[in-house]
């Protein structure tokens, strides 16, 4: 009986006394994963920067002559530089379509503004580019 209780003290002190608690606390943290887990996060992150966003834009032409289209697009982006333009061929005319807004409302503020210089322009459904972020200003 005793040989047993002797051996369950040696048992659990042989599992108590890992050599991993003994380590001095060095700041450093090492880990170990399969090499798999990089390829997977790098397949991700490559499928997700090809995966279009879906967002809204304002159509400000659309005509079959191309020069008439390039004429506005300078336009605009004389008149409004901080906004992308963006020049799209859908057979037979040629669509000028501004801005990267996520919802209709922020497409919308915008709109309002735009529609002074161009009466005829209207918000359209689009796949967009994916607006920068910008740190707000600190209070």
């Amino acid at each position: 009986m005793q040989f047993k209780f002797l051996s369950w003290i040696f048992l659990a002190s042989l599992f108590f006394t890992n050599p991993i608690f003994a380590q001095k606390d060095t700041g450093k943290v090492e880990y170990i994963q399969d090499y798999k887990i990089k390829e997977l996060q790098a397949k991700h992150i490559d499928v997700n920067a090809k995966t279009p966003i879906n967002g809204y834009r304002i159509k400000i032409h659309f005509g079959s002559d191309k020069t008439k289209a390039k004429e506005v697009k300078a336009k605009f982006i004389a008149k409004f530089p901080n906004i992308p333009a963006y020049e799209k061929y859908d057979q037979p005319n040629f669509n000028i379509r501004v801005g990267d807004y996520r919802t209709k409302l922020e497409a919308y503020k915008v709109f309002k503004e735009i529609q002074v210089e161009f009466p005829s322009s209207f918000i359209v459904s689009d796949e967009i580019e994916f607006p920068e972020l910008q740190a707000e200003p600190k209070k």
